[in-house]
């Protein structure tokens, strides 16, 4: 029976990710993210949690005995934030290219310099390409909910990669809830023991990793791409297999208030929410504006993502990272590709936002939302709102 209890958003994490049962969890502390593995180590130490906890001198050595680890076919867990994640990214594309299926917290921080320790998507988004799943969760809530998913999508015979789930750093991790945990014998039910297709084990010699020649390497990355994109009808039947365990529905694109929209808000994260009371407000006063949250990232969910977009005119895509010298944010130039070429399409505004926790409000959202209508010809690049100084 589920119980509903107060708790930091990092602890709950840990707790989640506790009652998946992980066999090692390695990792290593930065902020905001340390009270995720800290807390972990003291249900190990408790001993609530069978695990091996392995304390490690960095993050790339993290990532590296969870990717041996799970090798063996042990159920991995591991945690990081901005500048630990981009230390891992030597091993991250090997973990998804071994089809190991490690589950990661990522406690979304700015990446240096300068050294700033607030919430941004710029660690996730340097790490994008890597073959990783990513999951985008807005409240605690999401998150228990989305650490034990992501366990079920990643070793689902099907997909077989890594997963990270995203929650923003401070905004998220260091904030209290009250949420509800499910109890072990509902996770147990839900999340059955792994079982992995290939292990490594000296009585048993086979090979991972090896050498890929010129002349088989484009078919291993065309491989990896197809898992990646096929990993999608999976985690939408694991969402649905959670509702009716659960009872709480989760979709890639959650539209709010979207009927009859003529603007519609695009965001991913914490920031959701105060997107939705901005468009509560908008709404009360017969703005005809709606909002889309990303809840998934990799594999995009492109179908989706137009059909719930149909009938707006503009969309007002919410980035909270830079692409540096590029047309547009990540997600903006993802929400681009989607509509273009088309026959028609909406006009598309991004705004780089909330970058390094700079705060966005309920009326900064409603701006961005009446620029937006006032928006009759598609503009170019991106726009770093709110920025001091410029005229």
């Amino acid at each position: 029976m589920s119980t509903r209890e107060g708790m930091e958003i990092a602890f709950a994490a840990a707790e989640a990710a506790a009652l998946c049962r992980p066999e090692v969890i390695a990792a290593y502390p930065i902020t905001p993210n340390t009270h995720i593995p800290e807390h972990l180590s003291d249900i190990v130490a408790d001993g609530r949690l069978d695990a091996e906890f392995i304390c490690v001198e960095s993050e790339h050595s993290a990532l590296s005995a969870c990717c041996g680890a799970s090798a063996t076919g042990a159920r991995v867990f591991t945690a990081t934030s901005s500048q630990g994640l981009l230390f891992m990214g030597e091993v991250m594309p090997i973990v998804s290219a071994m089809r190991l299926p490690v589950v990661m917290a990522l406690g979304n921080r700015a990446v240096s310099a300068p050294i700033n320790i607030w919430n941004d998507h710029s660690d996730i988004m340097s790490q994008r390409d890597t073959g990783w799943i990513s999951l985008f969760a807005a409240n605690g809530q999401e998150v228990i909910d989305m650490i034990i998913q992501a366990f079920k999508i990643a070793e689902h015979p099907h997909v077989m990669l890594p997963v990270n789930v995203n929650l923003d750093g401070f905004q998220l991790t260091h904030v209290v809830e009250p949420m509800l945990f499910p109890d072990q014998d509902e996770v147990d039910r839900f999340l059955p023991p792994y079982t992995p297709f290939a292990t490594l084990h000296p009585d048993k010699v086979v090979s991972m990793g090896t050498l890929g020649m010129p002349d088989i390497f484009n078919e291993a990355m065309q491989a990896k791409d197809a898992a990646v994109i096929g990993s999608l009808p999976v985690i939408e039947a694991v969402w649905q297999e959670w509702e009716r365990h659960f009872g709480r529905a989760y979709e890639p694109v959650y539209a709010y208030r979207t009927e009859d929209a003529e603007v519609l808000l695009v965001t991913m994260g914490s920031l959701s929410e105060t997107a939705e009371a901005a468009i509560d407000a908008l709404r009360d006063r017969r703005v005809p504006a709606g909002l889309l949250k990303l809840r998934l990232w990799r594999p995009f969910p492109r179908e989706a993502f137009t059909a719930a977009a149909k009938g707006a005119r503009v969309l007002a895509v919410m980035d909270r990272a830079v692409s540096f010298g590029g047309v547009a944010g990540p997600v903006g130039a993802e929400v681009r590709a989607c509509f273009y070429p088309g026959p028609a399409h909406p006009l598309i505004v991004n705004k780089i936002i909330g970058l390094g926790g700079r705060d966005v409000t309920v009326e900064n959202f409603i701006a961005i939302v009446e620029e937006a209508r006032a928006t009759t010809v598609q503009p170019e690049g991106y726009q770093l709102y709110g920025v001091r100084g410029l005229s």
